[in-house]
């Protein structure tokens, strides 16, 4: 009877073991499993990236460019380009579509692809600027009208005006500035910059420039013309007139001052 019993109690032991076995032995297989098997494909979908390429690009206005949209997606459900750009061809491969821009004439355009990817939407971002520095900048001779020089500034195929600054500059500091915001247009442009300056002694003998400027966001474009000088020759008959008075004065009471000298020292020179 306790062999019995001994027996019974041994055969329960067994059957407790290989249930717990069993019971372990998925939760074991399922720990390990997504390290050693492929990623299902929502774990895939959650990992895949977008990319637009290039991210920042500038173009001279009215020029066309290309941009692409790439991938790690496997199989894509859908894409596309939302820019208010206008889109020419559209090519296309393995994780990859290209997207060709026309005439892009405004000066910065935010660009935006996207890409399905079993389920899941993800966006990748780029920017089209289109901006023209000035061909030329130049500086006339000064033209003296009255007691004032005349002095113009021509800044030459030029693109967004609206964004441009031209300044006149003699040795350090700015004699005068314009901004031009109130440009809007869209094509390259001309711009003339007239200036009148009464002249002065601390005008003569340093050199003056023109510089022009376009302040893109970040992105600062600079072009300055070639120096000129203003000299004495360049006064107009008044200020002439009035120098050589000037200069006549001083050399009057240069004299008599040495003439007092001169006669005290002869005077002292009799009396010893």
């Amino acid at each position: 009877m306790r062999s019995l019993l001994l027996l019974s109690l041994l055969l329960l032991l067994a059957a407790a073991y290989l249930g717990g076995g069993s019971t372990r032995g998925p939760r074991a297989a399922w720990t390990q499993g997504p390290e050693g098997s492929p990623a299902s494909p929502l774990e895939s979908s959650a990992q895949f990236w977008v990319r637009l390429s290039p991210e920042v690009v500038a173009v001279p206005p009215g020029d066309s460019v290309w941009l692409n949209c790439s991938s790690s997606c496997p199989l894509p459900e859908g894409s596309g380009l939302i820019t208010r750009l206008r889109q020419g061809k559209t090519l296309g491969g393995p994780g990859w579509m290209a997207y060709q821009l026309l005439d892009v004439r405004a000066w910065s355009s935010d660009v935006r692809c996207f890409i399905t990817c079993d389920g899941e939407t993800r966006w990748a971002k780029a920017r089209v600027t289109a901006y023209k520095r000035p061909k030329s900048v130049i500086l006339e001779p000064p033209v003296l009208v009255g007691s004032k020089y005349m002095l113009r500034c021509h800044v030459t195929h030029v693109f967004p005006v609206g964004f441009l600054v031209v300044m006149l500059r003699q040795g350090g500091r700015v004699i005068y500035f314009e901004s031009l915001e109130r440009f809007t247009g869209l094509d390259l442009a001309n711009v003339t910059l007239t200036y009148e300056l009464r002249p002065g002694i601390r005008h003569l003998w340093q050199p003056i420039t023109c510089h022009a400027r376009l302040n893109l966001s970040g992105l600062v474009v600079r072009s300055s013309s070639a120096p000129i000088t203003l000299t004495a020759l360049a006064w107009n008959t008044k200020s002439k007139a009035l120098s050589l008075a000037s200069i006549a004065a001083l050399l009057g009471i240069v004299l008599i001052v040495g003439a007092t000298y001169l006669h005290k020292y002869l005077a002292m020179r009799a009396q010893m």
